[in-house]
């Protein structure tokens, strides 16, 4: 029993360190756009790899940005032997992540939040995705909180189809308080529910029966 628990809190450290270790990456470069970013350990050191919209702020001039960035990794989180490669995500508008925080990036520039909503569904849509949703919450009207929810397409809710769903969220500060962005993609090589179809059978002449 001793042993197992020993396990369970060296794994719930583990994953906390790594989740601390996102989040650095993503706060320190934020204007990169991330869409995703993986971590491989080995016996030879640590393999990053930036999955980004932007990746020549990753990268730096002359490789500055991502050097220091490795250099700040190492000695944060203690890591040795820290490779960071970067990614170009090829089409950012079915990364729920990085379409979360283009949005709030233009509300956060002044542009209406209805109209960056209708914007950004108006391109994941036109980038192929099967369905789409995204949720806007904060004070938008007034004192209070509420959300406002667009969709389109096809969005399962419940089911093993659920699975596919990608999932995106951003958060920002603006002067009426914090703004919550919200975006779920249903991509285009995503399976569809099988379609069900009802027929009618017609009522038969003098027969009687249906």
């Amino acid at each position: 029993m001793v042993r197992l628990v020993t396990t369970v809190t060296k794994m719930l450290q583990k994953n906390i360190k790594r989740g601390e270790l996102v989040e650095f990456i993503k706060n320190r470069i934020k204007d990169a756009l991330i869409g995703d970013i993986s971590i491989t350990t080995s016996p030879i050191g640590t393999n990053i790899i930036i999955y980004c919209m932007k990746p020549g702020i990753v990268i730096g001039t002359r490789g500055r940005t991502i050097k220091s960035l490795q250099e700040e990794v190492e000695r944060r989180f203690g890591l040795e032997n820290v490779q960071i490669s970067v990614s170009e995500i090829e089409v950012p508008e079915l990364n729920p992540e990085v379409m979360a925080q283009r949005i709030a990036q233009a509300v956060a520039s002044g542009v209406r939040w209805r109209r960056v909503a209708f914007w950004a569904l108006r391109r994941i849509m036109d980038a192929g995705a099967t369905g789409a949703e995204i949720v806007i919450s904060g004070k938008l009207t007034s004192a209070r909180s509420r959300s406002e929810k667009f969709t389109a397409g096809l969005m399962p809710k419940s089911g093993e189809f659920v699975k596919y769903v990608k999932v995106g969220i951003a958060h920002i500060q603006l002067a009426t308080g914090i703004y919550g962005v919200k975006v779920k993609i249903y991509p285009p090589n995503a399976p569809l529910p099988e379609q069900v179809s009802v027929t009618v059978k017609k009522k038969a002449e003098g027969s009687g029966e249906e």
